[in-house]
Order: structure tokens, then sequence, then C-alpha cells
């Protein structure tokens, strides 16, 4: 390989744009590094050293041939600073969802740059759109779309079953919140599915953390008779300080919904009960629901909690 086209790829890591090897060899020399499969282009102006290719699968774009850092790469260098890692991609960068093999990158660019979509590179053109913060960080060396937007724009991409509990979980991890959401989703006035999204970012905002919280919230926990709950409400105990599911404060009664997995283990139990004891040192009631019973018979179980809110609402004789 020519000593020039092997220094630029040592200092880009492998990867080399067309525009760079023109300023330091003759176009001939490109020619010849890719006739001795010295050289391979990734996308358009952008060359790998052939050496990073891992799939031997000549049917796969060349792009899906490496590894997933060096596809990365090679997106941002496309876009030639006008772009950022998005959508589906952008989410493997954040940690929250490994992208699999077969999967296209994601890139998001500003409206107007020319680029379009390439063998294995979807491509998004987005208009007031900057590549700084507060909408585009460095992650990882690499250029990526904001948290909250990346997630509203997976929300249409990501499988209807694994879309809520992403999203809670993101929330519940303090990665973001229901309100930076929010403001995110009037960024996208269209998109499929929106209206489910925005009614599980009122079921956040109001304070449930977990696909069953949600649950009890449409069916059973709302309406006459009920409440306004504090949810996840911060109680302290002495030194200890504690996070209640559902707190009515004029009453003092704490509604606590276990999973389905809850209580498997005789020591988790025994850490529940120690803790509904400090609670009711200070008054407040512990009330448990099982995810079986809040399920399978959520009219006995609203009926069973007006029923306690109204008895301690009474004066004490």
């Amino acid at each position: 390989m020519d000593a020039r086209i092997k220094s630029l790829l040592v200092r880009g890591d492998g990867l080399v744009t067309r525009r760079d090897l023109l300023r330091a060899a003759p176009a001939w020399t490109i020619q010849t590094a890719r006739r001795a499969n010295q050289l391979v282009r990734l996308l358009p102006g952008v060359y790998g050293d052939a050496v990073l290719i891992r799939h031997a699968t000549t049917d796969l774009p060349m792009l899906a041939r490496v590894e997933w850092d060096v596809a990365r790469r090679a997106a941002l260098a496309y876009a030639g600073g006008r772009g950022a890692l998005s959508r589906l991609t952008a989410l493997d960068v954040w940690g929250l969802r490994r992208q699999p093999p077969g999967e296209p990158l994601y890139l998001d660019l500003l409206r107007g740059s020319g680029l379009r979509d390439r063998p294995h590179l979807v491509v998004a053109h987005r208009s007031a759109f900057a590549i700084a913060p507060p909408q585009v960080v460095a992650r990882g060396g690499l250029q990526v779309v904001r948290l909250d937007r990346t997630l509203v724009d997976c929300w249409a991409l990501l499988a209807p079953v694994d879309r809520s509990s992403l999203l809670i979980r993101t929330v519940n991890d303090r990665l973001t919140t229901p309100q930076r959401l929010a403001a995110a989703l009037t960024e996208v006035p269209r998109m499929p599915d929106r209206g489910a999204l925005g009614d599980l970012l009122d079921r956040l905002a109001a304070g449930c953390r977990s696909p069953l919280e949600i649950w009890g919230h449409d069916h059973v926990f709302t309406g006459p008779g009920m409440p306004t709950f504090t949810r996840q409400a911060r109680v302290r105990v002495g030194a200890r300080t504690f996070y209640l599911d559902m707190f009515a404060e004029a009453e003092r009664v704490n509604i606590e919904l276990d999973g389905a997995t809850s209580h498997g283990d005789p020591a988790e139990r025994e850490i529940d009960l120690r803790r509904d004891a400090l609670l009711a040192s200070i008054g407040i009631l512990v009330v448990r629901f099982t995810h079986r019973r809040l399920t399978a018979d959520p009219v006995q179980v609203r009926r069973e909690t007006v029923a306690i809110l109204a008895n301690r609402a009474r004066p004490a004789p």
C-alpha cells in the first residue's frame, strides 16, 4: 500500500475520506489500492482499510461487513460534520438496546445536505438541526442525537411489546424525564401511534413507574371515591427514606402494587414487612395488592380501596 495512504489510515483508525486522500496523494493511488484489495469504499467518499472487513459474504453491503464501531464512524464521516447518529443506532450508542446485525444504521442530517440513503444506511433530513448541544451530544467519541428525541423517534420503529418498557426504564433510571420526553414529542407532530406515546407520557408524568401501575391507574385507582394519589411520594422515617407507590396523604394510606414476580424470595418479603412496620410507626397504613388480584378482580380491589380510604377519613371516636 502507498505509504501516504497507509499513514492516513493509521491516523483515522482505519478510515479516511476521499478529500483527505486527494490532499495527500494522486487519484491513481486510490484506484491502485482498491484494485489490490487494500482499500475498500464503505460509503461515497469514505474508504476503509481492507483488513477491517469482518464478513466475507459478498451479498452484504460493504457497510454491513465491518464492525459496528467502524460502520458508525464511517456514517459520520459520510455526513462530513453535518449529521449525527440517530434512532435505533443512537439507542445502541446510549446503551439501551443493542442493534442486531441486520438492522441498518440511522443518521440525521441537516436538511439541504444533499446526502441520501445508502445500502445499510437510512438518512433523515431535519430542519433547524444543529450539530451541537442540546440537539446533539458526543458519546463515546460519536456525535449522537440527544436521548429524549432518540426515544421519541424510535417509538414507531420498536416492536409494540418493547416500547413502553423501554421508556419506563429510562425514566426509572433517571436518564430522562416525562417532561423532557413530552417536549421532544412536540417536535414530531406526525408519527405512527403518536397518541399511544402521548398517553404513556401522561401516565409517567402522573408518577406511574411500571406497566402494572399504569394498568391500575387506568382501570382501578381513578374515578368516583378515589383521591388524587401522590405517586412516588418521598417519606422519611428517622434516617430512612422511602418512596411510596400511591399515597393518599389526607387518609395516610399508601397503596403498594406488587408485581407478578414479587415476594418469591422470603428475604424480600421480610424487607417489605419491616418497611411497612416503619411506615406504620408514623401513622401510614400500607395496603398491598398483588398483580393477580389487581388484574383478575379490579372491581373488588376498587371497592376495598374506597372502603379503606373512607374508614381512615372518619374522625376518631
